[in-house]
C-alpha cells in the first residue's frame, strides 16, 4: 500500500506571514504616523512616544511582525511564529483594559482618540480609531495567525504520513446489530 507524497507548503501559509509582517508594522507605526493624518490617539503629536503606546502598541506588532517573518522563514519556526502572533494580537484587544485595570494612575494608557470632525463626524472617527489601533486590527491578527497555525499544522502531518492511501476502495457498510 502506498501514501500520497506530502503536498509542498504554499497558499495560505505564506500568505499568512506576509500579511501577518504588515499588520505588525501597521501596529507598531500608526501610534506615530497616524497624527499626521488626523488619525490619532492622544498625544497626538507625531513620533511622540510614550509608554502606553510602547506597552500597547510598539511591543504586540512587534511581535507580530517577528511572528510573520518566522511563519515566512521556514516550516518548522511556523507554529512558534503564530502562536506569537496570535498571542500579540489578542494582546491589541485587550491591552486597553488590562492596562486600564493594572494601572489606575493612567501611567500606561492608550490615551483617548481624538477623533477630530472630519467627513465622517467624531463619533465615527473615534469608533475608526478604536479599531484601526486596537481591536479591529488585534482581530484581523489573531485570524491570520490562525490560518498559520491551522497551515502549519497540515504541512506537519503531510510530512508525518498522515494522509489517506491513495489506492483505496470504498468500505462495505455492515450495520451492527
Amino acid at each position: 500500500m502506498t501514501y500520497a507524497s506530502p503536498a509542498p507548503p504554499i497558499g495560505r501559509g505564506r500568505g499568512s506571514g506576509a500579511l501577518l509582517v504588515l499588520l505588525g508594522a501597521w501596529g507598531a507605526l500608526v501610534p506615530f504616523v497616524g497624527p499626521m493624518f488626523g488619525y490619532a490617539y492622544t498625544p497626538d503629536k507625531a513620533w511622540a512616544y510614550t509608554s502606553g503606546r510602547l506597552w500597547l502598541s510598539v511591543l504586540p506588532g512587534a511581535a507580530t511582525l517577528f511572528g510573520g517573518l518566522l511563519v515566512l522563514a521556514s516550516p518548522r519556526a511556523a507554529a512558534f511564529g503564530g502562536v506569537l502572533a496570535g498571542l500579540a494580537g489578542a494582546w491589541f484587544v485587550i491591552g486597553p483594559a488590562v492596562a486600564a485595570l493594572a494601572f489606575p494612575s493612567g501611567s500606561v494608557s492608550p490615551g483617548t482618540p481624538v477623533g477630530t470632525s472630519g467627513p465622517f463626524g467624531a463619533a465615527t472617527m473615534h469608533f475608526l480609531e478604536g479599531l484601526g489601533f486596537f481591536y479591529g486590527l488585534g482581530v484581523v491578527i489573531v485570524f491570520f495567525a490562525a490560518l498559520a497555525l491551522g497551515k502549519s499544522a497540515a504541512a506537519r502531518a503531510a510530512g508525518r504520513g498522515y494522509l489517506a492511501p491513495e489506492n483505496t476502495e470504498p468500505l462495505e457498510y455492515r450495520p451492527s446489530y
